[in-house]
């Protein structure tokens, strides 16, 4: 298709939402958010250039305008955090992809353009009596035991053994019985060696003995209530029932216990090059956020007891 480069970027626009609701069948709420961001990107410059905007100007914005851009969005009169700003960088993204894909319309400034860098939430860890209290509890009025037993051997691994939800849902007959460790291989194909405590053996052996399945050695250890494949969701909604019959905070979950893992860990001595291998994680910069944790942790209970806070 030819390019037109006289084409107002408000039609650009109009034609880019009319693809991502009819094309893509995007959500009305998605597609309202691009029509947002995308807006306040082209009022922006046209203001900017002192111009009304057409497919040639937008291809030659230079590098210093997009910049211009994203500073006005994090300085401006209602600034705007890392992470959205980053949000707006990524629908402009997508609305030049389309431009280039209907229009030949190719823009050399904005694949140099980094937005800011969001800082990651800390992790959110429980108290230790809080993680106990979510596993032994296990389930609220589980119709057969074996379900409670379940929930509590599935949560075990992730406190115990620091295992993610699908981590724990993707144990097999094969790796039963549960021996001194678990080899396993976790995101991005990385493999681990986890040591499981006496009290983790012990819960999983108390639920496979009230199991009315049958357990081949490729079949999923924990099942659902008529045998099949047990989803994570299940957990999840456990916990969020437990975790208001026990008063615990909504940062309550499976994968809070894995958290709380690693920060008890960290708390009672241990180092962070071994909790990077017992998590699995890649980079020891992931580990050392639980760092973070147990500071803000300590900061906390100085505040409150120290007699001069």
């Amino acid at each position: 298709m030819t390019t037109t480069p006289k084409i107002p970027a408000e039609d650009t626009l109009a034609i880019f939402l009319t693809h991502l609701s009819g094309e893509r069948r995007l959500s009305d709420k998605t597609v309202e958010a691009y029509q947002r961001d995308i807006s306040a990107f082209l009022g922006f410059m046209a203001e900017h250039l002192g111009a009304a905007l057409n497919l040639a100007r937008l291809a030659a914005l230079k590098p210093a305008d997009f910049r211009a851009y994203l500073a006005h969005r994090r300085r401006g009169d209602k600034p705007l955090s890392p992470a959205s700003v980053q949000r707006q960088l990524s629908a402009i993204r997508t609305y030049y992809r389309y431009l280039e894909r209907r229009w030949d319309v190719k823009s050399a400034a904005l694949p140099l353009i980094k937005g800011p860098r969001a800082k990651r939430p800390l992790p959110k860890p429980l108290s230790i009596g809080g993680a106990k209290e979510l596993i032994s509890e296990g389930s609220l009025g589980a119709a057969e035991p074996w379900i409670e037993a379940r929930n509590m051997a599935v949560l075990t691994l992730c406190y115990g053994a620091g295992l993610r939800i699908s981590e724990a849902l993707g144990l097999t007959g094969a790796d039963m019985p549960l021996g001194n460790a678990l080899r396993l291989t976790g995101k991005g194909g990385k493999t681990r060696l986890v040591p499981l405590l006496p009290a983790i053996r012990k819960a999983v052996n108390k639920y496979l003995k009230l199991s009315p399945f049958m357990l081949p050695k490729d079949a999923p250890v924990f099942r659902g209530a008529r045998g099949g494949v047990l989803r994570p969701e299940i957990i999840q909604k456990e916990v969020r029932l437990l975790r208001g019959a026990l008063g615990l905070p909504e940062t309550a979950t499976p994968h809070a216990l894995r958290h709380s893992f690693a920060t008890h860990l960290l708390a009672g001595g241990g180092d962070l090059r071994t909790i990077q291998q017992l998590l699995g994680h890649a980079s020891l910069s992931t580990t050392q956020r639980y760092t973070e944790v147990d500071a803000s942790a300590l900061m906390k209970v100085h505040k409150a007891a120290h007699p001069r806070a």
